[in-house]
């Protein structure tokens, strides 16, 4: 439970508080005594003792004259809808929410380790070798894209990368109470553009890449953008873990000279020495062999990243290399074989930067005919087909299948059209998916030959005009075209 008095407070000393509203009146103070016994965004679950929060472009005045039939009393909003209720005007609501909602819930974050994962590419990676490593000697919860768990024994799908901050703060609350210790989140560049996370602090934030994606109407207008929202996990964490390697790297170095940090990668104390599709060799603070299950040096990096963040969280070296060893990822190259001998790769890999990665992984091991089928969303990530289509040109011995993926409001052969008008070299559209999965797979011959499946990973739904539909999934749509 909340009191009024204490939302007042809150709000007031994070310079967020603007007035009470009520039937023409304004107040600084309530006069009354009022105890809330639970918070919402969602105007169809309130009550008389519910604190309700006004968000959203979309949110309509009808929302909240609803809600008051079913007892709402007070709600929280940057504006006075004048529906007969107090209104609580603050200048920030999503600030709003986030710190009320730490309060409301306990303050749940100073009662677990927090270790947080950002990039364009490899978060859900990196944090599944963090829980791996983690679980050795630890109680770890995790949000993660592709599984959440807050027990360590129930796994469930995220709906975002990062929840909204009530949700988050209320996730967190149930991991304490099933007693975990650390939580490992995958924390977006949205996540701090519409402060998701505000007013958190980490205690470890790992920046493992960055490269242009997520821009577009809907998103972040430009690159400048993305790239301050991915750097304020930098800002927000007591220790950081930065990737050499990456894009724009010594302007994250310098935003971090003075904080506690390792850095990994090439030309840092902390790389990779020799990289084998199984097994690496590390240097530095993890020094030593390593039996891993992910092929791809990208994601050999990715391991080393969790393992020095996990450290600095009370992991040992034992616990790092068994860890590691252990981690497999859902949807994150997952390797099938045709009874021609030719390898089926799935992958979540879905733009420019990390579909390339994967294309020179697995030509790296396969020197057949490599058939690659791939699409691109709609409405969202809009530069990606462009990105797409001038990559794709530097691989012309690739066959290129282009096919529907997530097209939401979008007509899907448009978007391939799209792709293909940045290309100048052949390609073919095949829109249903599980049609061009059975064409490329129909295309190998010898164990030379490979398929790569990129895009959806296991997410087993294709968005259309706003709704998932059912979809069996990549992984489930190759074995059953093995034969």
């Amino acid at each position: 439970m909340i009191k009024l008095e204490t939302v007042l407070r809150i709000l007031k000393n994070d310079q967020n508080f603007r007035q009470i509203l009520h039937q023409g009146h304004y107040f600084y103070n309530w006069p009354d005594e009022e105890v809330f016994h639970q918070i919402s965004y969602d105007s169809r679950k309130v009550d008389e003792k519910t604190l309700f929060f006004v968000k959203g472009a979309q949110f309509k005045r009808e929302f909240l004259e609803t809600a008051i039939t079913q007892g709402l009393r007070f709600y929280i909003a940057e504006t006075d809808y004048e529906v007969g209720i107090p209104a609580i005007v603050v200048t920030d609501i999503k600030q709003a929410m986030s710190l009320i909602a730490m309060e409301f819930y306990g303050n749940p974050q100073d009662k677990l380790k927090l270790l947080a994962f950002t990039g364009t590419k490899g978060k859900t990676t990196a944090a599944y070798f963090a829980y791996s490593i983690l679980t050795q000697s630890h109680k770890p919860a995790m949000l993660s894209t592709m599984n959440t768990t807050l027990d360590g024994q129930t796994f469930f799908k995220s709906t975002l990368t990062t929840p909204e901050s009530i949700d988050l703060f209320a996730m967190m609350a149930e991991a304490v109470a099933n007693g975990r210790t650390h939580l490992i989140m995958e924390v977006s560049s949205q996540a701090y553009l519409v402060k998701r996370v505000y007013g958190l602090t980490f205690d470890v934030g790992v920046f493992l890449n960055i490269s242009p994606d997520h821009i577009g109407p809907i998103e972040h207008p430009s690159f400048e953008d993305y790239f301050y929202h991915k750097r304020l996990l930098m800002k927000h964490s007591r220790a950081v873990i930065l990737n050499s390697g990456m894009d724009h790297f010594q302007v994250v170095k310098d935003q971090v000279l003075d904080m506690p940090h390792d850095i990994y990668g090439p030309h840092s104390d902390n790389r990779i020495l020799n990289s084998h599709a199984f097994s690496f060799e590390a240097s530095g603070i993890l020094a030593g062999h390593y039996d891993i299950q992910l092929i791809g040096q990208f994601n050999q990096e990715n391991a080393i990243a969790a393992g020095l963040a996990c450290l600095r969280l009370g992991a040992s070296l034992a616990d790092v290399h068994t860890g590691i060893a252990a981690t497999s990822v859902p949807g994150r190259m997952e390797v099938l074989t045709q009874t021609n001998g030719a390898k089926v790769f799935v992958d979540y890999a879905h733009n420019g930067d990390s579909v390339r990665k994967l294309l020179d992984v697995v030509l790296s091991y396969q020197t057949g005919q490599v058939i690659l089928v791939l699409g691109a969303p709609g409405n969202k990530g809009e530069s990606r087909r462009k990105d797409f289509g001038l990559l794709l040109n530097h691989y012309p011995n690739l066959q290129v299948i282009l096919t529907a993926d997530d097209p939401n409001r979008e007509d899907p052969t448009a978007i391939a059209q799209e792709i293909q008008s940045y290309m100048e070299r052949p390609s073919q559209i095949i829109i249903e998916r599980e049609k061009a999965i059975h064409t490329a797979m129909s295309m190998t011959r010898s164990v030379a030959d490979a398929v790569i499946i990129a895009g959806k990973g296991a997410d087993c739904y294709q968005i259309i005009n706003e709704a998932k539909a059912p979809y069996d999934g990549d992984l489930t749509i190759a074995k059953r075209y093995l034969s």
